[in-house]
């Protein structure tokens, strides 16, 4: 009789602990799939790509005049005229205009970056607090973002959230 009670006991908790396990619901969802339908994005994108274009039509401007001033300098060599102490000095004069360029390159690249950041961290924000609060309301204990590569290894009990989450941002 003892035995049978240990292994009653011992079925009930083997079972509690299987309900347990099957009570968990995972979920899935690709963040970046989600960031790029949300109208805000758009509208960063756009800010982004004004920002970008007043930037780069200012490095446009400084490559066109070095090119002038490369094809001048070339064209008055040419003629045998000039000092080669001058010749020196305006050749170091163009090597610098071209690091110039090359620095305003690396420091558009910074701005257009930060910029970005700056555009879509509230977006990234309100989408990762709409998701858990989407998992929150139906009861997901883990939400994995399917985008990511080896983020997730079987996904075939899984629900997609993108349906929840459009809903809940108002995106048709």
């Amino acid at each position: 009789m003892r035995t049978m009670k240990k292994i009653v006991f011992a079925f009930l908790l083997l079972s509690t602990a299987f309900t347990g396990l099957q009570a968990q619901k995972y979920g899935h969802l690709n963040f970046g799939n989600m960031l790029s339908l949300m109208p805000q994005t758009k509208e960063a994108d756009e800010q982004l790509q004004a920002f970008q274009a007043g930037l780069v039509s200012k490095g446009e401007l400084m490559a066109a005049e070095f090119k002038g001033n490369v094809a001048k300098f070339i064209a008055e060599s040419q003629t045998g005229t000039m000092a080669p102490k001058v010749q020196q000095e305006r050749q170091a004069a163009l090597e610098k205009e071209q690091e110039a360029i090359r620095a305003y390159e690396q420091e558009v690249t910074d701005k257009v970056n930060a910029k970005r950041e700056e555009l879509l961290k509230p977006i990234v924000d309100l989408l990762e607090k709409t998701i858990q609060d989407v998992a929150k309301e139906n009861g997901f204990t883990m939400v994995f973002d399917t985008g990511s590569f080896n983020a997730i290894l079987h996904a075939a009990d899984s629900d997609d959230l993108l349906p929840l989450v459009k809903k809940k941002l108002n995106i048709l």
